[in-house]
């Protein structure tokens, strides 16, 4: 009998095993913690993500905003006309280039900051302010990683 007959069979990974599955997982339950939250500003996550885009930086166009948040033109355009109905956000023209438009919040889209939803998820986390501050950055550098893998041309979205 051969000695590497008796060899155990190296041990199939479970699923727990999986970074990508604990990422999935941790992004459904981030989900279902928003939902009641948003469910009472009437907006879905992808709206919300929208919202705190351009409270961190206004009057971006369509393009630029859809870099930030990672989504194409053609995705980001229904979303942007729910939020515009919503009278969160107006869609303009820009002037000097009619080809692009510019989406500017309105005062009721920069009042929705005050209801406090992002701070109530980061308690919800149940991490020390250092551990959450470390586990998205280091979420953001898995990130740009992934996508560097796959396309060079990447650029880090922050400075390590």
């Amino acid at each position: 009998m051969n000695v590497k007959d008796d060899a155990p069979a190296p041990a199939m990974p479970k699923l727990a095993d999986f970074l990508c599955f604990a990422v999935y997982s941790a992004n459904l339950a981030y989900g279902r913690a928003y939902k009641p939250i948003l469910d009472a500003l009437g907006v879905t996550y992808t709206q919300w993500i929208a919202i705190v885009a351009l409270w961190e930086e206004d009057g971006l166009t369509v393009g630029a905003l859809g870099e930030r948040l990672f989504l194409e033109s053609n995705t980001l355009t229904p979303i942007l006309k729910k939020l515009e109905a919503l009278g969160y956000v107006v869609r303009r023209r820009d002037p000097a280039d009619e080809r692009q438009v510019i989406v500017t919040l309105t005062p009721a889209g920069r009042a929705l900051r005050e209801t406090g939803a992002q701070r109530t998820l980061v308690q919800a986390a149940g991490l020390t302010p250092d551990d959450f501050r470390r586990l998205q950055r280091d979420v953001t550098r898995l990130r740009d990683n992934l996508l560097r893998s796959v396309d060079p041309a990447v650029v880090d979205s922050e400075p390590a």
